[in-house]
């Protein structure tokens, strides 16, 4: 006779024992709790009763139990049994995880892992978790912002447009008389050391960090920021958009770099004489940005 497939499944060892090794483990549920015993057994009270009616049962209990009332040494294994049980049921959570395990006694091991996630998980609180987390982020963060400014400013300064900057600034400070020995071409390295801090150097992709650009403070300030940004929005609607009033120079520069789409430093960096040029073609309007556009290709191309 031909067995099904099913069937032999069901009828192999392996399968069979770990039926086996799952009934032994269905009394598991309830031990994890309160060993053998049931915890509402152990009070003398029903799954049904309430919070205040278990604490009562318990009270009474120790009263007639607790080794300095009883001597016997029974008593005690009996106690410490008392205020187990009493400690799952007095909070809601944990009465809850024991009443799902008492109903579901066949899923051991999600039963298991809710009760050892209950007593022995991490009891942090999470405010205190996201502060550290964003002092960790930030310390991180400026760390690597420092190492790529002074990577960059070592690079720099091995330039030979930084030497000369800080060689002419050198003759600026001495009044245009220089060291006939040394000439031009070796600086003091104290000298040398004091005149560059002088010099401010912008480097675009490696800027100096800041307190103010880290996350933690920026988290922090979100309140703020959003507050001013929502301001600012609404005067921007109400002036431009209800009153119809022509753009002042600040905003219209930000349209103009938000239409070339280039950082605020870059654009600081630019001339005054292009820097007018470019906000009297009025880039926002986009005819004129196709225009522009298409001169900047036209102009590329004639000096290929």
């Amino acid at each position: 006779m031909m067995v099904s497939p099913v069937l032999r499944c069901l009828s192999s060892p392996p399968f069979l024992f770990f039926c086996c090794l799952l009934l032994l483990q269905l009394p598991i549920c309830r031990s994890i709790y309160c060993d053998e015993d049931d915890c509402y057994d152990l009070l003398g009270v029903s799954q049904s009763s309430n919070a205040s009616e278990i604490k009562k049962a318990y009270y009474k209990l120790s009263l007639k139990y607790h080794p300095d009332k009883n001597p016997d040494p029974e008593s005690r294994k009996l106690f410490v049994k008392i205020a187990n049980a009493y400690e799952i049921l007095k909070d809601e959570a944990t009465r809850e995880q024991y009443d799902y395990a008492i109903a579901h006694p066949e899923e051991v091991f999600y039963n298991t892992a809710r009760y050892y996630h209950a007593y022995y998980g991490h009891k942090t609180d999470p405010r205190a978790v996201l502060v550290g987390l964003l002092l960790v982020v930030s310390a991180l963060q400026y760390l690597n912002q420092w190492t790529r400014y002074t990577q960059a400013v070592t690079m720099v300064k091995k330039t030979p447009a930084y030497k000369n900057r800080l060689k002419a600034l050198e003759l600026e400070r001495s009044g245009g008389v220089t060291n006939k020995k040394k000439g031009l071409k070796q600086i003091d390295k104290t000298v040398e050391e004091k005149l560059s801090n002088e010099l401010e150097l912008h480097i675009q992709g490696a800027e100096k960090p800041s307190l103010w650009n880290l996350i933690g403070v920026q988290f922090v300030l979100l309140p703020y920021t959003l507050g001013k940004l929502l301001i600012w929005r609404s005067c921007w609607f109400w002036r431009y958009q209800i009153k119809k009033l022509p753009y002042s120079w600040d905003d219209a520069c930000y349209l103009t770099q938000s239409c070339l789409k280039i950082t605020s430093d870059a654009w600081r960096n630019i001339d005054e004489s292009t820097m007018s040029n470019l906000v009297q073609k009025r880039l926002w309007v986009k005819g004129n940005m196709e225009s522009y556009v298409a001169e900047m290709r036209k102009e590329s191309k004639r000096r290929r």
